[in-house]
């Protein structure tokens, strides 16, 4: 899973992207020099792949990850409509999630050069150059299209490709994202190839400080309203990452913190794409995958190599609750906890799965 780290100048992404990455990057505020992301991979740390490795005594242990890219600060013009570059848009199209750094802290020299903290203000904006980016795009490729049937282009596709974005186009022109206009999977999966970044899953990351975290649930409730969000202290996240994790886990007491901003963003990230996790397991190797939510046994074994699902026979099935439940494999076959699925089985979050194949 790749998720891009968007927001304004000051808005405090490096600082979010190394309390998530454990990383040490510059923070260059005020200066807004940097021309090149920073890209982290961060381990999803998952207590039921701990206990799998002890219960097989396996000998590696492979954990899902996230990729967090801090894209470079997006710097307000006078014109609104150039707030991106078309080499900052390109950054954009390889993440499947778009999470917004949201600035709700004060600070003396910032305040000096930027307006005052207006979180619901900058969300907006960042909102509406993704709505027009899609705009001109969508606009532009319809120009194109009806240009093409008039020179007597012809193919089924070409006439779905435009029914698709005459359906995208007043939307955008209303200034709404094309996320909330309830396009079905197939509609989505045509208009793919544009990665329209209205029509990427946005997560609002509202990056108070220490003072007044926990303070902003009425602030929080409001974006709630349009946006999956969650709310860290992000210079405290940061310094908390650089300790070990005893030390953090005094430091997060203190704070009133039970998860910390890796915990609370992976949680969020899986709701808001509709993730689950499940898991294979044995003496050589313990593994966490990550799949959509509703895939079946063949695809999910897929995912672990392609072999699987091209020879997919059946898959061996079990909880991992359950065998902590039960102790053993062999207790859960007696208790008919352990079963037997084929191809069109939909995959649980914490499956543990053995899947039988011909190569």
């Amino acid at each position: 899973m790749r998720i891009g780290l968007i927001g304004l100048p000051n808005s405090g992404k490096t600082t979010v992207f190394n309390a998530l990455t454990k990383s040490t990057e510059e923070i260059t505020s005020y200066s807004g020099q940097r021309v090149k992301p920073h890209i982290g991979v961060v381990e999803i740390i998952d207590k039921r792949l701990d206990f799998l490795e002890n219960y097989y005594q396996s000998k590696k242990k492979v954990y899902t990850t996230i990729e967090y890219i801090d894209f470079v600060g997006l710097k307000e013009k006078v014109d609104k409509s150039e707030l991106f570059s078309r080499e900052e848009l390109s950054l954009f199209k390889t993440v499947e999630e778009v999470a917004l750094v949201i600035r709700n802290f004060s600070d003396p020299i910032i305040d000096e050069i930027q307006s005052n903290v207006n979180p619901l203000s900058d969300i907006e904006t960042l909102e509406q150059e993704f709505v027009f980016s899609d705009y001109k795009i969508c606009e532009k490729r319809i120009e194109r299209i009806k240009k093409d049937l008039k020179r007597g282009v012809k193919s089924t596709s070409i006439h779905s490709e435009l029914n698709i974005l005459e359906k995208c186009l007043p939307q955008l022109e209303q200034g709404k994202p094309l996320r909330i206009l309830g396009l079905k999977d197939e509609e989505k999966k045509i208009l793919s190839g544009f990665q329209f970044f209205s029509l990427k899953p946005l997560l609002v990351i509202l990056n108070s400080d220490e003072n007044n975290f926990h303070n902003n649930q009425e602030l929080v409730n409001i974006i709630e309203e349009k946006y999956s969000c969650v709310e860290i202290a992000g210079k405290f996240e940061m310094e908390l990452s650089q300790l070990s994790n005893e030390e953090a886990e005094l430091f997060m007491q203190d704070m009133d913190i039970k998860y910390s901003a890796i915990d609370r963003l992976t949680r969020k990230s899986y709701e808001l794409l509709n993730l689950i996790t499940f898991f294979t397991a044995g003496k050589p190797e313990a593994h966490a995958w990550t799949i959509k939510r509703g895939t079946n046994a063949q695809k999910a074994a897929g995912k672990i190599h392609s072999d699987m699902s091209r020879g997919f026979i059946r898959a061996e099935c079990f909880s991992v609750d359950d065998l902590k439940k039960y102790g053993s494999e062999k207790e859960l076959r007696n208790v008919g906890k352990l079963y037997l699925k084929g191809k069109d089985y939909i995959v649980q979050d914490g499956d543990v799965l053995r899947i039988r194949f011909n190569v």
